[in-house]
């Protein structure tokens, strides 16, 4: 059946489909020039998401960065001390133009995530440590703090929930990996109700890469180069992500979850990342229109949304009723020699070390800039 009227914009069909969307962007040209609104009420957008590289962009092409960086560089602020007021006054300032959609969601979007310096990602006490200072920092409570799912990261995962800080849980790229950073914010939340916190005011997301399968597994389906091989291509990552869907709705019908849930806990909404299409040989809204389903997030790059919002055909739920081809696919895939756990192992490795370039190169950036300002 399809969701899309004829008055209906493909993104406002989304939205009625069940699916919150968040622009994967953000810059203070963005915030200050008017675009985030414009964006919040011509393309249906509830939130943003954050990540070095982001900020990396941001920056180097910022004019509207030149008045902070000169009075920081004035103060005597080292790089660091740059960075994270830079970037944390950018989230606050885009909370506040959220606010309006967080309130009118009772605070479920109007989300605006930041990223924990990726150099942590396998530091578990220095993650916790970091997330309470920018909590406390960018102080608005539809900020989210992002969380990287490392092993390590599973222990902050769990401790910052504890504290009563929203999380958005990035590189998620298994179904064993998520199945544990549900347990995490399980865990969490029992921490936090043993403490005394308002469950309700507690909100996280699994951010679930998407794309990024399809190009490691593609890839390697190319080298086996067998008929049987070249037909599963381009099918991975929107398979490995229905069962994900599958396993999200099967963990917060358990009964931990449903007790939790019934103290004014919200469920951990899966979030479609890596949404961006890879391969221009397939369609641009790949990642968005095969992947509908009530109550997840897609955090779209803007080439995405604007694609989505041209040409995107969105015709209700296209998960739910998808569950025994996926499995088909990734037992199909096995079948040919592609090792899946071998996969993700190396995404969420290659994940960590792509944010930890860009995290360096925003800190050359800025140190740039620092220097000239002086």
């Amino acid at each position: 059946m399809s969701t899309q009227t004829q008055s209906q914009t493909p993104t406002a069909a989304l939205s009625a489909s069940g699916v919150s969307i968040w622009l994967d962007d953000l810059s203070r040209q963005r915030i200050q020039s008017g675009d985030l609104e414009r964006l919040i009420a011509e393309r249906n957008v509830v939130g943003v998401t954050t990540n070095p590289t982001i900020f990396a962009a941001a920056l180097s092409q910022g004019e509207a960065y030149a008045e902070q960086l000169h009075a920081l560089a004035a103060s005597g602020a080292d790089v660091d001390t740059a960075v994270f007021e830079t970037t944390t006054d950018d989230v606050r300032a885009a909370s506040d133009v959220f606010r309006p959609v967080f309130d009118a969601t009772g605070g479920l979007d109007g989300r605006v995530s930041i990223e924990v310096a990726p150099d942590l990602a396998h530091d578990a006490a220095a993650t916790i440590e970091s997330a309470k200072t920018l909590w406390a920092k960018v102080d608005r409570p539809n900020a989210m703090i992002k969380i990287p799912a490392t092993v390590e990261g599973l222990d902050a995962i769990r401790e910052t929930i504890g504290a009563g800080i929203s999380v958005n849980v990035t590189l998620i790229f298994s179904i064993d990996r998520y199945r544990e950073v549900i347990a995490a914010y399980l865990s969490g939340l029992e921490i936090a109700q043993a403490a005394g916190i308002d469950l309700s005011t507690i909100h996280s997301v699994a951010s679930f890469f998407v794309s990024r399968v399809d190009t490691e597994i593609d890839k390697r389906l190319t080298a086996i180069g067998t008929d049987e091989a070249l037909a599963l291509k381009s099918k991975a990552g929107v398979a490995n992500a229905r069962l994900a869907y599958e396993l999200f709705e099967q963990e917060f019908a358990g009964e931990r979850a449903q007790a939790l849930l019934a103290a004014g806990a919200n469920r951990q909404r899966p979030l479609w990342a890596s949404t961006g299409v890879k391969d221009p040989s397939l369609p641009d809204t790949l990642y968005v229109t095969e992947l509908v389903a009530a109550g997840v997030v897609n955090t779209m790059p803007e080439k995405t949304l604007e694609a989505t919002f041209d040409h995107g055909v969105v015709e209700g739920d296209t998960v739910t009723g998808n569950y025994t081809g996926a499995a088909t696919v990734l037992d199909k895939l096995a079948g040919v020699g592609v090792d899946y756990d071998d996969v993700t192992a190396l995404l969420e490795r290659e994940g960590v070390e792509k944010f930890i370039v860009s995290w360096h190169e925003l800190l050359d950036t800025v140190r740039s800039a620092l220097e000239a300002a002086k």
